[in-house]
Protein backbone atom coordinates (compact mmCIF):
# COMPACT_ATOMS: atom_id res chain seq x y z
CA UNK A 1 0.00 0.00 0.00
CA UNK A 2 3.06 2.28 0.90
CA UNK A 3 4.14 1.55 -2.96
CA UNK A 4 0.66 2.30 -4.08
CA UNK A 5 0.59 5.66 -2.39
CA UNK A 6 4.17 6.72 -3.31
CA UNK A 7 3.21 6.01 -7.37
CA UNK A 8 -0.23 8.07 -7.27
CA UNK A 9 2.16 10.92 -6.09
CA UNK A 10 4.42 10.87 -8.95
CA UNK A 11 7.63 11.16 -6.91
CA UNK A 12 9.46 11.54 -10.36
CA UNK A 13 7.61 14.31 -11.21
CA UNK A 14 8.10 15.69 -7.32
CA UNK A 15 12.55 15.03 -8.06
CA UNK A 16 12.38 16.62 -11.14
CA UNK A 17 10.90 20.17 -9.50
CA UNK A 18 13.09 19.73 -6.42
CA UNK A 19 16.17 20.49 -8.82
CA UNK A 20 14.18 23.75 -10.13
CA UNK A 21 13.57 24.38 -6.38
CA UNK A 22 16.95 24.30 -5.19
CA UNK A 23 18.13 26.43 -8.72
CA UNK A 24 15.88 28.77 -7.88
CA UNK A 25 16.69 29.01 -3.63
CA UNK A 26 20.46 29.01 -4.49
CA UNK A 27 19.99 31.45 -7.04
CA UNK A 28 18.35 34.15 -4.42
CA UNK A 29 20.15 32.67 -1.34
CA UNK A 30 23.80 34.48 -3.08
CA UNK A 31 25.78 31.79 -0.86
CA UNK A 32 24.22 32.53 2.15
CA UNK A 33 22.00 29.43 2.99
CA UNK A 34 19.63 29.63 6.04
CA UNK A 35 19.56 25.53 5.98
CA UNK A 36 16.26 25.39 8.12
CA UNK A 37 14.22 27.42 5.20
CA UNK A 38 16.07 25.81 2.24
CA UNK A 39 14.82 21.98 3.84
CA UNK A 40 11.82 23.58 4.78
CA UNK A 41 10.80 25.25 1.10
CA UNK A 42 11.75 21.83 -0.07
CA UNK A 43 9.43 19.88 1.86
CA UNK A 44 6.65 21.95 1.28
CA UNK A 45 7.07 22.60 -2.83
CA UNK A 46 7.57 18.49 -2.73
CA UNK A 47 3.79 18.38 -0.77
CA UNK A 48 2.43 20.36 -2.74
CA UNK A 49 3.52 18.84 -6.08
CA UNK A 50 2.78 15.41 -4.68
CA UNK A 51 -0.83 17.13 -3.80
CA UNK A 52 -1.93 18.18 -7.27
CA UNK A 53 -0.42 14.84 -8.79
CA UNK A 54 -3.03 12.79 -6.62
CA UNK A 55 -5.60 15.37 -7.80
CA UNK A 56 -4.50 14.62 -11.64
CA UNK A 57 -4.74 10.81 -11.15
CA UNK A 58 -8.58 10.97 -10.10
CA UNK A 59 -9.10 13.55 -12.81
CA UNK A 60 -7.64 11.57 -15.64
CA UNK A 61 -8.40 8.32 -14.76
CA UNK A 62 -10.70 8.19 -17.71
CA UNK A 63 -8.23 9.08 -20.06
CA UNK A 64 -5.16 7.38 -18.27
CA UNK A 65 -6.99 3.47 -19.09
CA UNK A 66 -6.94 4.65 -22.94
CA UNK A 67 -2.98 5.20 -23.24
CA UNK A 68 -0.58 2.56 -23.26
CA UNK A 69 1.79 4.12 -20.88
CA UNK A 70 -1.02 5.19 -18.34
CA UNK A 71 -3.06 2.15 -18.04
CA UNK A 72 -2.03 0.41 -15.14
CA UNK A 73 -1.65 3.35 -12.81
CA UNK A 74 -2.58 2.79 -9.28
CA UNK A 75 -6.50 4.71 -9.85
CA UNK A 76 -7.21 2.92 -13.52
CA UNK A 77 -6.75 -0.39 -11.67
CA UNK A 78 -8.72 0.76 -8.48
CA UNK A 79 -6.21 -0.18 -6.02
CA UNK A 80 -7.01 3.15 -4.06
CA UNK A 81 -10.28 4.18 -3.81
CA UNK A 82 -10.87 7.81 -5.35
CA UNK A 83 -12.42 8.85 -1.76
CA UNK A 84 -9.48 7.69 0.10
CA UNK A 85 -7.17 9.65 -3.29
CA UNK A 86 -9.51 12.93 -2.24
CA UNK A 87 -8.46 13.09 1.29
CA UNK A 88 -4.69 11.88 0.56
CA UNK A 89 -4.63 14.87 -2.15
CA UNK A 90 -6.03 17.43 0.17
CA UNK A 91 -3.44 16.30 3.29
CA UNK A 92 -0.52 16.96 1.62
CA UNK A 93 -1.73 19.97 -0.09
CA UNK A 94 -2.84 21.79 2.89
CA UNK A 95 0.11 20.12 4.91
CA UNK A 96 2.59 21.81 1.85
CA UNK A 97 0.77 24.93 2.07
CA UNK A 98 1.02 25.73 5.79
CA UNK A 99 4.52 24.66 5.85
CA UNK A 100 5.86 27.38 3.15
CA UNK A 101 2.86 29.93 5.03
CA UNK A 102 5.21 29.45 8.19
CA UNK A 103 8.25 28.20 7.48
CA UNK A 104 8.82 30.90 4.25
CA UNK A 105 6.91 33.38 3.62
CA UNK A 106 3.33 34.20 2.82
CA UNK A 107 4.57 34.78 -0.52
CA UNK A 108 5.48 31.62 -1.41
CA UNK A 109 2.69 30.29 -0.83
CA UNK A 110 0.36 32.04 -2.41
CA UNK A 111 2.98 31.33 -5.67
CA UNK A 112 2.73 27.50 -4.65
CA UNK A 113 -1.57 28.19 -4.38
CA UNK A 114 -1.56 29.89 -7.71
CA UNK A 115 0.63 27.00 -9.74
CA UNK A 116 -1.49 24.30 -7.84
CA UNK A 117 -5.03 26.13 -8.87
CA UNK A 118 -3.25 26.88 -12.60
CA UNK A 119 -2.40 22.76 -12.89
CA UNK A 120 -5.50 20.78 -11.06
CA UNK A 121 -8.38 23.99 -11.33
CA UNK A 122 -7.58 25.11 -15.37
CA UNK A 123 -5.01 22.83 -16.91
CA UNK A 124 -6.58 19.20 -15.30
CA UNK A 125 -10.28 19.96 -15.21
CA UNK A 126 -10.56 21.72 -18.45
CA UNK A 127 -7.53 23.08 -20.87
CA UNK A 128 -6.26 19.57 -21.41
CA UNK A 129 -9.18 18.21 -22.67
CA UNK A 130 -10.88 20.60 -24.55
CA UNK A 131 -7.99 23.29 -26.05
CA UNK A 132 -4.65 23.18 -28.04
CA UNK A 133 -3.32 25.54 -25.78
CA UNK A 134 -3.67 23.60 -22.19
CA UNK A 135 0.23 22.63 -22.65
CA UNK A 136 0.53 26.57 -22.64
CA UNK A 137 -1.36 27.01 -19.64
CA UNK A 138 0.23 24.19 -17.98
CA UNK A 139 3.30 25.58 -18.50
CA UNK A 140 2.85 28.04 -15.98
CA UNK A 141 2.37 25.84 -13.05
CA UNK A 142 5.10 23.86 -13.86
CA UNK A 143 7.37 27.00 -14.04
CA UNK A 144 6.32 28.07 -10.38
CA UNK A 145 8.77 25.84 -8.02
CA UNK A 146 11.95 27.25 -9.00
CA UNK A 147 10.33 30.70 -8.42
CA UNK A 148 9.02 29.60 -5.27
CA UNK A 149 12.49 29.07 -4.67
CA UNK A 150 13.19 31.94 -5.35
CA UNK A 151 10.79 33.90 -3.77
CA UNK A 152 11.09 31.82 -0.01
CA UNK A 153 14.75 33.57 -0.08
CA UNK A 154 13.83 37.35 -1.50
CA UNK A 155 10.60 37.52 -0.14
CA UNK A 156 9.83 39.49 -3.27
CA UNK A 157 8.83 38.71 -6.69
CA UNK A 158 11.48 40.92 -8.89
CA UNK A 159 12.87 40.29 -12.35
CA UNK A 160 14.80 37.81 -11.30
CA UNK A 161 11.94 35.80 -10.23
CA UNK A 162 9.78 36.85 -13.54
CA UNK A 163 13.15 35.53 -15.86
CA UNK A 164 12.85 31.99 -14.02
CA UNK A 165 9.40 32.04 -14.74
CA UNK A 166 9.64 32.46 -18.23
CA UNK A 167 12.71 30.51 -18.65
CA UNK A 168 10.94 27.65 -17.35
CA UNK A 169 7.31 28.53 -19.00
CA UNK A 170 8.93 28.23 -22.49
CA UNK A 171 11.25 25.11 -21.59
CA UNK A 172 7.86 23.45 -20.86
CA UNK A 173 6.06 23.96 -24.65
CA UNK A 174 9.29 21.94 -26.47
CA UNK A 175 9.43 19.41 -23.83
CA UNK A 176 5.92 18.38 -23.79
CA UNK A 177 5.52 18.68 -27.78
CA UNK A 178 8.34 16.30 -27.52
CA UNK A 179 6.32 13.72 -25.52
CA UNK A 180 3.58 14.47 -27.32
CA UNK A 181 4.78 13.40 -30.62
CA UNK A 182 6.72 9.98 -29.36
CA UNK A 183 3.65 9.25 -27.75
CA UNK A 184 1.62 10.38 -30.86
CA UNK A 185 -1.08 7.60 -30.44
CA UNK A 186 -1.71 7.53 -26.53
CA UNK A 187 -2.57 10.83 -27.33
CA UNK A 188 -5.27 10.31 -30.26
CA UNK A 189 -6.48 7.15 -28.24
CA UNK A 190 -7.56 9.13 -25.28
CA UNK A 191 -8.30 12.32 -27.72
CA UNK A 192 -6.55 14.85 -25.93
CA UNK A 193 -5.91 17.87 -28.66
CA UNK A 194 -2.44 18.59 -27.90
CA UNK A 195 -0.82 20.16 -30.61
CA UNK A 196 0.88 17.51 -32.51
CA UNK A 197 -2.39 15.88 -32.77
CA UNK A 198 -4.31 18.76 -33.45
CA UNK A 199 -2.26 20.55 -36.09
CA UNK A 200 0.26 17.77 -37.31
CA UNK A 201 3.89 16.78 -36.48
CA UNK A 202 5.31 19.31 -38.92
CA UNK A 203 3.28 22.28 -36.93
CA UNK A 204 4.84 21.26 -34.31
CA UNK A 205 8.09 21.27 -35.24
CA UNK A 206 7.97 25.06 -36.05
CA UNK A 207 6.55 25.69 -32.88
CA UNK A 208 8.94 23.78 -31.14
CA UNK A 209 11.67 25.91 -32.76
CA UNK A 210 10.64 28.99 -31.80
CA UNK A 211 10.09 27.97 -28.17
CA UNK A 212 13.63 26.97 -28.21
CA UNK A 213 14.91 30.13 -29.33
CA UNK A 214 12.67 32.42 -26.85
CA UNK A 215 14.25 30.11 -24.50
CA UNK A 216 17.25 31.03 -25.30
CA UNK A 217 17.02 34.49 -25.01
CA UNK A 218 15.21 33.85 -21.74
CA UNK A 219 18.17 32.01 -20.42
CA UNK A 220 20.75 34.54 -21.39
CA UNK A 221 18.76 37.53 -19.38
CA UNK A 222 19.46 35.86 -16.01
CA UNK A 223 23.33 36.57 -16.67
CA UNK A 224 22.30 40.12 -18.53
CA UNK A 225 20.32 40.84 -15.85
CA UNK A 226 22.86 40.92 -13.28
CA UNK A 227 21.54 37.42 -11.06
CA UNK A 228 24.12 34.94 -12.88
CA UNK A 229 27.70 34.94 -13.65
CA UNK A 230 29.74 34.39 -17.00
CA UNK A 231 29.86 30.24 -16.46
CA UNK A 232 26.22 30.08 -15.99
CA UNK A 233 25.56 32.13 -19.14
CA UNK A 234 28.23 29.97 -21.06
CA UNK A 235 26.60 26.70 -19.92
CA UNK A 236 22.93 28.12 -21.08
CA UNK A 237 24.51 29.43 -24.77
CA UNK A 238 26.20 26.24 -25.23
CA UNK A 239 22.52 23.87 -24.06
CA UNK A 240 20.40 26.34 -26.10
CA UNK A 241 22.82 26.06 -29.59
CA UNK A 242 22.56 22.11 -28.74
CA UNK A 243 19.09 21.71 -28.41
CA UNK A 244 17.94 24.36 -31.16
CA UNK A 245 20.50 22.27 -33.36
CA UNK A 246 18.82 18.99 -32.21
CA UNK A 247 15.46 20.76 -33.02
CA UNK A 248 16.78 21.53 -36.50
CA UNK A 249 18.16 18.23 -37.67
CA UNK A 250 13.93 16.86 -37.35
CA UNK A 251 12.86 19.09 -40.54
CA UNK A 252 15.59 16.52 -42.12
CA UNK A 253 14.74 12.97 -40.69
CA UNK A 254 10.94 13.27 -41.11
CA UNK A 255 10.49 9.58 -41.42
CA UNK A 256 11.96 9.04 -37.73
CA UNK A 257 9.70 11.54 -35.99
CA UNK A 258 9.28 9.12 -32.90
CA UNK A 259 13.06 9.19 -32.56
CA UNK A 260 14.14 12.40 -32.89
CA UNK A 261 11.18 13.60 -30.93
CA UNK A 262 12.41 11.09 -27.66
CA UNK A 263 16.07 12.79 -28.23
CA UNK A 264 14.77 15.82 -27.69
CA UNK A 265 13.18 14.99 -24.89
CA UNK A 266 15.71 13.75 -23.08
CA UNK A 267 17.83 16.75 -23.93
CA UNK A 268 15.47 18.97 -22.65
CA UNK A 269 15.89 17.04 -19.27
CA UNK A 270 19.96 17.54 -19.74
CA UNK A 271 19.38 20.74 -20.49
CA UNK A 272 17.15 21.83 -17.14
CA UNK A 273 19.42 20.64 -14.73
CA UNK A 274 22.05 22.10 -16.58
CA UNK A 275 20.53 25.19 -16.07
CA UNK A 276 19.49 24.68 -12.17
CA UNK A 277 22.71 23.58 -11.28
CA UNK A 278 24.89 26.49 -12.77
CA UNK A 279 22.83 28.73 -11.51
CA UNK A 280 22.72 27.47 -7.73
CA UNK A 281 26.81 27.71 -8.04
CA UNK A 282 26.98 30.67 -10.44
CA UNK A 283 25.12 33.23 -8.81
CA UNK A 284 26.40 37.00 -9.06
CA UNK A 285 26.73 38.88 -5.44
CA UNK A 286 26.81 42.49 -4.37
CA UNK A 287 29.55 44.50 -5.30
CA UNK A 288 31.39 46.33 -2.63
CA UNK A 289 29.73 49.60 -3.53
CA UNK A 290 26.38 48.36 -3.16
CA UNK A 291 27.12 46.60 0.17
CA UNK A 292 28.41 49.94 1.16
CA UNK A 293 25.34 51.48 -0.35
CA UNK A 294 23.37 49.33 1.70
CA UNK A 295 25.11 49.56 4.98
CA UNK A 296 25.01 53.37 4.88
Amino acid sequence: MIKQYLQVAKPGIIFGNLISVIGGFLLAAKGSIDYSLFFSTLVGVSLVVASGCVFNNVIDRDIDKKMERTKNRVLVRGLISVKVSLVYASVLGIAGFALLYLAANPLAMWLAVMGFIVYVGVYSLYMKRHSVYGTLIGSLSGAAPPVIGYCAVSNQFDAGALILLLIFSLWQMPHSYAIAIFRFKDYQAANIPVLPVVRGISVAKHHITLYIIAFMVATLMLSLGGYAGYKYLAVAAAVSVWWLGMALSGYKNANDDKVWARKLFIFSIVAITSLSIMMSVDFMTPSADILLTRLN
